[in-house]
């Protein structure tokens, strides 16, 4: 049985965590790993709920190393955890210091503040590339989360792909920092993952505002690695972040405007790099945005097309699997992106794409954040789409009168509707039911017209 090391090629004193109280050695790692594994229940499943990327990582290897599966929550909330705990029978929770949750059994992952010496084992844990180690949900963007189980090999592949196409190298001294939550796929991927394939130190916290970007990439001691979505780097931008040069920005979970990325580049003083991705194939294909509209696939992933459809095959996927979005394939293998299938409306006879219509709103001086969406239950003859925007000092009407220069005028949205802020998610998503209660509010203050 095939099988690869629980960590990359790292030495015993290496820091592999940084950035919450005293730097964490490899060797203190494993002693912690150690340690957890030995309090565990015997439980098939377990929700990692950690904040601490470090004390996630700390728990998902225990967890490995009890061959139990680490289930991989799309939110926090109570109503999800249940849903997920009703769904996986048996299942505990791993959560914070002194964080108990009533809606499963939990244990705290309880990691010394101040580490004691230790020596690294004679031997690293080996885990099965077959080995099922977690499962990621999708994102309940177009509909109820889809549980999609991952092995070993397959989170492994794809953390060395995704390194080597950013010309990553063993022992690298970079520190990968994220404002993406661990527990969501590409978090999973990009700063858990990579960081400990390659031998590669962490950052434990989770920086979400540009001031607490900045201060973190700031106290890097050698070169750092962003990982990151366009929510907050249209912040960081916004608020005029200076940090170190040297570093590297990848950034994934929605499409990245060739503005914005040029924008970014120029305010970090680094290359911005994108993921396309999907819970159900993991990280699939790579761009620097500013460079062109092609995909290219990641080594080892091949993008086909199979009747009208396209899908992805990997030699760790169990088959091929198919891609949720509308696709043009090159004769090379790259491809470009047109949107999400579940994403295409058609008004008047005229098609486009909520997340491209959403895209142009977000160029308008002065909008902060927008979205349009397709309230359910449309029965006219005529589709009519809404629009929620986050535009302080701007109205409705002036927001309407920027947008026609964007857009044709059968899509502007009936009624574009002003709010404080958008129910995103953390990695900056909008969950269906967030926007099923943001029109539904609406619906019922003003009777129930759309």
């Amino acid at each position: 049985m095939r099988a690869t090391s629980l960590i990359g090629p790292y030495q015993p004193d290496d820091i592999i965590a940084r950035g919450q109280g005293t730097p964490r050695t490899v060797a203190q790692f494993l002693s912690d790993v150690s340690s957890l594994a030995d309090l565990l229940p015997d439980c098939p499943t377990v929700l990692n709920l950690a904040a601490s990327r470090y004390e996630f990582l700390v728990g998902f290897a225990a967890a490995i190393m009890r061959r139990q599966i680490t289930l991989l929550p799309y939110s926090r909330a109570p109503y999800a955890l249940r849903r997920i705990a009703d769904d996986f029978p048996g299942s505990y929770a791993l959560t914070d210091r002194d964080e108990q949750r009533e809606e499963i059994e939990s244990i705290s992952v309880q990691i010394q503040q101040a580490p004691s010496p230790v020596s690294l084992p004679a031997v690293v844990p080996r885990i099965p590339l077959d080995q099922v180690v977690a499962v990621a949900f999708t994102s309940g963007t177009t509909g109820n989360p889809v549980p999609n189980r991952k092995t070993w090999g397959a989170l492994t592949a794809v953390a060395r792909a995704t390194g080597s196409r950013l010309g990553i190298k063993e022992r690298d001294r970079v520190t990968v920092a994220a404002t993406v939550p661990h527990q969501h796929m590409f978090g999973l991927e990009a700063s858990v993952m990579l960081p400990i394939t390659y031998g590669l130190s962490m950052y434990a916290g989770r920086p979400l505002f540009p001031a607490d970007v900045r201060s973190v990439l700031m106290d890097v001691p050698d070169r750092w690695l962003l990982v990151t979505t366009p929510l907050h780097l249209r912040a960081c931008v916004a608020d005029g972040v200076a940090v170190p040069t040297g570093g590297l920005v990848l950034s994934a979970t929605a499409p990245l405007t060739v503005e914005l990325a040029r924008q970014a580049e120029r305010q970090f003083r680094s290359e911005v790099h994108e993921i396309f991705g999907f819970a159900e194939a993991g990280s699939v294909a790579e761009r620097r945005t500013i460079a062109g509209d092609e995909w290219k696939p990641l080594d080892g992933v091949r993008v086909d097309q199979e009747g009208t459809a396209y899908v992805v095959k990997a030699p760790y996927l169990p088959g091929p699997v198919p891609v949720p979005d509308h696709l043009s394939l090159l004769p090379n293998g790259d491809f470009v992106v047109h949107g999400r299938k579940a994403d295409q409306v058609n008004v008047a006879g005229y098609r486009a794409s909520l997340g491209d219509l959403s895209a142009k709103l977000l160029q308008i001086e002065g909008v902060h954040d927008g979205v349009f969406v397709l309230p359910d239950g449309e029965t006219g003859l005529v589709t009519r789409l809404m629009a929620f925007v986050v535009a302080p000092g701007k109205s409705g009407e002036e927001i309407l009168r920027d947008l026609r220069a964007h857009i044709d005028p059968v899509f502007l949205p009936r009624p574009l509707v002003c709010v404080p802020k958008l129910p995103r998610n953390e990695t900056g998503k909008l969950p269906r039911e967030a926007v099923e209660d943001m029109i539904r509010r609406w619906r019922e203050q003003h009777d129930g017209e759309v």
